[in-house]
């Protein structure tokens, strides 16, 4: 173990004073109790929808998170709020200066307090979003993983601790664990975690105490961890003759006898305290009166701000491995409500809520109020403000990603070997290559990323030998590798892809991230992908192979709706392109993008302040018809349609002006990524029947998709005539019915019929696959030219 270099971490001003803290904490919970409130009793909704809000769960956290903000944190330092918390944190924000006194009253109302901390939509700072269970426990992690990625790299920024606040209940959640056990996240000295111990769940009080069982698995995973579990009185109880016994029953206690014992008071309390106990524990307690009973037996280390203090002290004197802080609390701490086993998401009575306010010395007129600033607690607000003001932080890359890399092929190749090419080509740019960073989880050579990885090296904290001879796959590892290779975990790639692209806010470096995983996997991490986009997370990810063209893998290796997944996913935008030079367009753009930040001026639309999807595929596709539509189109054009989402890939009028010379019909076929070969030998065998088959090869669902619907929207809104976007109007422009062929549900593009206003026949795959060969399994689905032409001629009997 190391010393922490305390010049780097400047301590508050001056020992807190404990007296000044609890007069601190009593406001935080006042003013989280009356927000919750005021949200259900004073707003009028009309809609007869409760509010809801959590004031037992935002209680038992008051002591905990007053001691971080108002003694223990500095600017640099990060914090995931518990979910249910999120009041606490709020209060803590207003107190400090940092929230207007318009939002307080504004829980879960439009434009207000988000029910859960939001980086992207509550009006003050959160570092980490949190409200899906467990994932914003991880994410502090994660950021820390990245922290010192950015420190290897880019010098060391000032020193952060990354803190996640959570609900024992979320131990529940299996992403926590994978996370814990990554080897990834080992070595960690800067993350603590802080339980909320409090043993109750929504639903109940909890069966018995897992705290033997999660402390094995801390300490098994190498963790330190720091129980905190009895408060001042309960400890100098200890030390007093036969404080023993009184421990041992405490401890030996069942979790349910424990926390009845919130209800009853007097006798009743004695009673119940004493049943099953051992006879000097009665004898212990004999002289102690009924009055003071109470806040002895149920004095907890969770609201003992000294107590708490000192575990955070523990935690920063521990600085090569992670540690865990289980404070034992009251849900419901200080509230007519503590302990009651219904009393997550109970509400106070307007009556107990006019009790407690008179309680705290406030009325009507001051309910609201900071505490004055001249005051001894005003004064220490005053200091921790200023102690924890950040600077701004710069979103931008000051670099330039070239619009292409010029990627060459004379052969078929598959969008897979394209995508590893041009990432070793970026490697070579001085300029873009630094900012680089892969990651996988255990995908990397499967997926393309060696050619990378050989030129980069694997990121290790220090130094490590290389035992492996193998001149194809040089995985040297140390501190100036840029792939950060996980475990099999697609919670975790997700997880920490989110991380490495909020680099510039939680670390003050901005990243290129690029991730790859098995698209079919993609689903198994959706929930920590979801999160990383809500939370305003910027990062490629690569889903590959894909779809039932990975023909021998089977059905459980072969994806149907991730590319429905991408298109409907807030935040980011799905790209399925077919060819090499369409995704070396596409890529750069995209790393373009994410380099210049959210107000960015390329290519991409406002909503693409986010994420970028591709679906790829091992399939390798000739080239030709790409390059004949380039000679026709010319590059400029062309990448310009691209980009937009769709560009005509085959011109059936300028490959044979005799269909349009005899009038012939005419059928759109849209298609994206692998199928695209089929759809051109059909469009052949329609134009032998005397039909011009046009071929549009649609790169991006997600943006044709959107620009379809913003021009809907504007005619909703403003009562106009909907007009048709340019990118559709471009490749579509003959008004004709059309078919799309898609390796994947076939829904996932049916709604470009609504778009053009016209017949519409969707190919897909809307069952579960198998093994077989490529051609055999799009046999089965109906993807094979033969079934693409009769589509057609349906299609065109519909019009």
């Amino acid at each position: 173990m190391t010393d922490r270099d305390e010049t780097r971490r400047p301590a508050p001003q001056h020992a807190p004073d404990l007296e000044v803290l609890n007069e601190i904490q009593r406001r935080v919970r006042w003013l989280s109790t009356r927000i919750v409130d005021a949200a259900n009793h004073d707003r009028e909704t009309g809609d007869g929808v409760k509010v809801g809000g959590h004031q037992a769960s935002s209680a038992s956290l008051v002591t905990a998170m007053t001691a971080l903000w108002f003694a223990h944190l500095n600017a640099d330092d990060r914090v995931a709020v518990k979910p249910h918390a999120s009041p606490v944190f709020h209060s803590i924000q207003y107190l400090l200066g940092n929230l207007d006194r318009s939002y307080l009253p504004r829980l879960r109302a439009r434009g207000g307090l988000q029910s859960y901390p939001s980086r992207t939509k509550d009006p003050d700072e959160v570092d980490f979003s949190t409200g899906s269970v467990g994932l914003g426990v991880a994410a502090p992690l994660f950021a820390a993983v990245t922290r010192r990625y950015v420190d290897a790299h880019f010098g060391e920024r000032p020193t952060s601790r990354f803190v996640a606040i959570l609900g024992d209940a979320e131990l529940d959640e299996g992403n926590i664990w994978e996370a814990v056990a990554d080897p990834a996240t080992t070595g960690l000295g800067n993350v603590m975690w802080l339980v909320d111990f409090n043993r109750q769940s929504l639903d109940r009080v909890v069966p018995g105490v897992r705290i033997d069982q999660w402390r094995g698995q801390f300490e098994a995973a190498g963790w330190h961890v720091v129980e905190v579990k009895y408060g001042r009185r309960l400890r100098e109880a200890y030390e007093r003759p036969g404080g023993e016994h009184l421990r041992a029953w405490i401890d030996a206690m069942p979790n349910e006898q424990y926390q009845s014992l919130f209800g009853p008071l007097g006798d009743g309390l004695r009673k119940r305290f004493l049943d099953g106990a051992p006879p000097e524990v009665e004898q212990i307690i004999a002289g102690i009166p009924d009055d003071e009973l109470a806040p002895l037996v149920t004095d907890l280390g969770g609201h003992d701000l000294d107590a708490m203090l000192d575990a955070y002290a523990q935690c920063d004197a521990v600085t090569d491995r992670p540690s865990v802080v289980f404070a034992y609390t009251v849900k419901g701490w200080g509230l007519p409500i503590a302990g009651n086993p219904r009393n997550h998401s109970a509400l106070l009575s307007t009556e107990q809520i006019d009790t407690l306010r008179a309680e705290h010395g406030l009325d009507r007129e001051t309910e609201w109020d900071r505490f004055d600033p001249a005051s001894p607690a005003g004064i220490w607000v005053g200091s921790r403000r200023e102690a924890l003001a950040r600077a701004p932080r710069e979103q931008a890359l000051p670099v330039e990603v070239p619009e292409s890399t010029d990627v060459r092929t004379s052969r078929p190749i598959s969008t897979q070997e394209v995508f590893g090419r041009v990432l070793v080509d970026l490697a070579r740019n001085e300029n873009v290559a630094p900012y680089l960073v892969t990651t996988a989880p255990d995908v990397a050579t499967s997926t393309n990323l060696a050619g990378f990885i050989n030129k980069t090296g694997v990121f290790a904290p220090a130094q490590r030998r290389s035992w492996n001879e193998d001149k194809m796959l040089r995985w040297a590892e140390g501190p100036s590798g840029q792939h950060i290779e996980l475990g099999i975990s697609e919670m975790n790639l997700f997880l920490l892809l989110g991380q490495l692209g909020l680099s510039w806010d939680l670390s003050a470096q901005p990243l290129l991230p690029v991730g790859t995983v098995y698209d079919p996997f993609v689903l198994r991490g959706l929930d920590a992908f979801l999160y990383g986009t809500y939370s305003g997370s910027r990062f490629i990810v690569a889903g590959t192979p894909s779809g039932v063209t990975l023909a021998p893998e089977g059905g459980a290796h072969q994806s149907t709706i991730t590319a429905s997944v991408g298109l409907e996913l807030p935040g980011v935008t799905f790209i399925e392109p077919a060819y090499a030079t369409a995704l070396d367009w596409l890529m750069c753009d995209a790393l373009s993008h994410i380099a210049a930040g959210p107000s960015s001026t390329t290519t991409a639309t406002p909503a693409e302040d986010g994420a970028y999807y591709f679906r790829l595929t091992t399939r390798p596709v000739d080239q030709a018809p790409f390059e004949a539509a380039r000679a026709r189109i010319g590059d400029a054009v062309l990448r310009r349609q691209v980009l937009a989402g769709a560009y005509r890939l085959f011109d059936a009028h300028h490959a044979h002006p005799e269909l349009r010379a005899a009038g012939a019909p005419v059928v759109h076929l849209a298609a994206s990524g692998a199928v695209l070969p089929e759809v051109l030998a059909a469009a052949a065998e329609l134009a032998d029947e005397g039909i011009a088959a046009h071929v549009a090869d649609v790169t991006s669902l997600d943006r044709i998709y959107t620009a379809w619907q913003r021009t809907l929207r504007q005619s909703v809104r403003t009562a106009a005539a909907p007009s048709v976007p340019g990118a559709l109007r471009t490749v579509f422009g003959d008004r004709a019915p059309v078919v799309t062929v898609h390796d994947a549900a076939s829904h996932t593009m049916a709604w470009l019929g609504s778009a053009l206003g016209t017949p519409c026949v969707p190919l897909g795959v809307d069952e579960f696959g198998q093994s077989g060969t490529v051609r055999e399994l799009y046999e089965l689905h109906d993807l094979l030219p033969g079934s693409i032409v009769n589509a057609a001629l349906a299609a065109l009997s519909l019009s």
